[in-house]
């Protein structure tokens, strides 16, 4: 056994695995915010059956990744759909629909589970194709291992592909966990987190746009370093930001119950005094 080979692929699986960590961070937040409708005790669930086809979907995909690189429609349909969620929010919000205590009963009583699986499923396959195409040519750079062919591939390339992908999604499904408790603890970055869902909306759309087939942008374009830097810096300044502002709100909200605390206990030791 070549040991040296073995280190290679062992060195592949863990840039793979950092590799979906990363393309999985704005990810994360959309499914987060697609399952916050649900009760909490259907939360995780909701995000365990979505993910979980989307696993199938992804081992059905390693074989069929030559086709489905052609099919931009899913970007497209991924790319519309995202921006929806974020306009809509914006809109209920200056529309005056978004308190606080109405959105969360009204939601929790009409949101589907089911639905919200199968959303949770397509928003997966459309982030999938450009992380399993990223993870397809890494793979394709590693020496044979093996005798044994999967899906037009090495045996040992395919194998590491798909165990690299296996643990993107579990990375998936715990940042998520994290995004939702975190929205749960400061509420105000729920609108933060849909600016990231629309913000995300933008670069399936800009993949959809440079996709050899519709040719309005140079097909290249979303790997450039500037497109990237541009990418992760709204990425990075939303989430900041929004999370600032949430500390700030909350720090002034306590500050308020703090304040009708110490009312409420002079009014009653003066009453008390009186009495």
């Amino acid at each position: 056994m070549d040991f040296s080979i073995l280190a290679e692929y062992a060195w592949v699986f863990v840039v793979l695995v950092v590799l979906e960590g990363v393309l999985s961070a704005d990810n994360a937040v959309v499914m987060a915010v697609i399952v916050k409708g649900l009760p909490h005790d259907k939360q995780r669930k909701a995000l365990f059956y979505g993910l979980l086809g989307a696993f199938v979907f992804r081992f059905i995909a390693l074989f069929l990744i030559s086709f489905l690189v052609k099919i931009w429609e899913i970007q497209a349909i991924g790319a519309l759909y995202l921006l929806y969620l974020a306009i809509k929010h914006i809109v209920d919000l200056k529309r005056g629909k978004k308190e606080e205590n109405e959105v969360e009963e009204t939601s929790k009583k009409s949101v589907s589970f089911w639905g919200t699986v199968f959303r949770v499923e397509l928003t997966d396959i459309a982030f999938a194709l450009d992380s399993m195409l990223a993870a397809a040519a890494l793979a394709m750079t590693l020496p044979d291992f093996g005798d044994f062919h999967i899906g037009g591939m090495n045996g040992g390339q395919f194998i590491v592909m798909f165990l690299g992908g296996l643990a993107g999604l579990v990375v998936i499904r715990f940042a998520a966990t994290q995004v939702v408790k975190l929205l749960e603890r400061y509420p105000t970055l729920e609108t933060a987190a849909f600016l990231i869902v629309g913000w995300v909306g933008i670069k399936l759309a800009i993949y959809t746009l440079s996709h050899p087939a519709v040719g309005i942008l140079n097909e290249h374009f979303p790997e450039t370093t500037a497109w990237k830097a541009v990418f992760w810096s709204v990425m990075i300044i939303i989430g900041l930001g929004g999370y600032i502002i949430a500390r700030r709100k909350e720090k002034k909200t306590k500050q308020r119950d703090f304040i009708s605390k110490i009312k409420i206990s002079a009014i009653k030791c003066v009453l008390f005094c009186h009495a």
